[in-house]
C-alpha cells in the first residue's frame, strides 16, 4: 500500500514477516511514523546480525544492515506498548541462498529464542504476546510441497507459550480467503499480502 490510503489508517505498530522490499518497509517508517518490527525471509539479502559483530561469510555477497528506522526482531524479544514480540525470520531450505534452514537448524534457533523467552518474569498471565515468522507453523499453511510446510519448531513454540497472534508470510494464496487458524488459545494469521490485526 502507497500513497494517501495509508496515513489514513493509524496503526500503532507494524509487523513484516519478511519478503518485502526494505525500501518499502523504509517508507512505511517515515510515513506512517510507527516502530515497524520485521523479519527476514528467504527472498530477503543476507542481514548483519542485529547487536552483534558481524564475522564474514564464504561469499562474495556482503550482508547488509536492514531497511532504516526499523528493527530487526530475527531471534530476539521486544516489548512495545506492554505487548511482548518475537520473531524468528527464514524459510525451510531449498536452494543455496540466506535465511534459509533445516528443520534441525531452526529447532535450535527456537530453542535459543524460547530460553530469551522464559528468562523473562510473566506478565498478565503470558510470557509472550505476538510471535512473527517468516514461515507458517508446520502443517498449518495448506502447503503440500515441501518449501513451504512450515516448521515444527514454530508450531511448538506456539503450543508452549501460547501468544495471543501469531503472524506468518510465505505462503502465498493466490486470490482466495485463507482463514486464521487457532491452536490452543493463539490465533494464527497468513498475513500475506496485508492484514490489519487488532489485539
Amino acid at each position: 500500500m502507497y500513497g494517501d490510503r495509508l496515513p489514513a489508517m493509524k496503526p500503532d505498530l507494524v509487523l513484516s514477516c519478511g519478503d518485502l522490499p526494505f525500501d518499502y518497509l523504509e517508507y512505511l517508517v517515515s510515513r506512517l511514523d510507527v516502530p515497524v518490527l520485521y523479519v527476514p525471509g528467504n527472498h530477503d539479502l543476507g542481514l548483519k546480525p542485529p547487536d552483534m559483530t558481524w564475522m564474514p561469510l564464504r561469499s562474495e555477497l556482503q550482508p547488509v544492515l536492514g531497511p532504516e528506522g526499523c528493527t530487526n526482531i530475527d531471534g530476539r524479544l521486544v516489548e512495545f506498548r506492554g505487548l511482548r514480540i518475537a520473531g524468528l525470520g527464514g524459510s525451510l531450505r531449498y536452494k543455496l541462498g540466506p535465511n534459509q534452514y533445516s528443520q534441525a537448524q531452526m529447532g535450535w534457533r527456537a530453542l535459543k529464542l524460547e530460553f530469551r523467552v522464559r528468562l523473562k518474569r510473566v506478565r498478565a498471565g503470558r510470557k509472550l504476546d505476538v510471535l512473527v515468522t517468516h514461515a507458517p507453523p508446520y502443517g498449518l499453511a495448506d502447503a503440500k510441497d515441501s518449501t513451504h510446510v512450515g516448521f515444527v519448531s514454530i508450531l511448538r513454540l506456539i503450543q508452549n507459550f501460547q501468544p495471543i497472534i501469531a503472524v506468518h508470510g510465505h505462503v502465498h494464496p493466490y486470490g482466495r480467503a485463507v482463514p486464521e487458524r487457532q491452536v490452543k488459545a493463539t490465533r494464527v494469521i497468513n498475513v500475506v499480502p496485508s492484514r490489519i490485526i487488532e489485539i
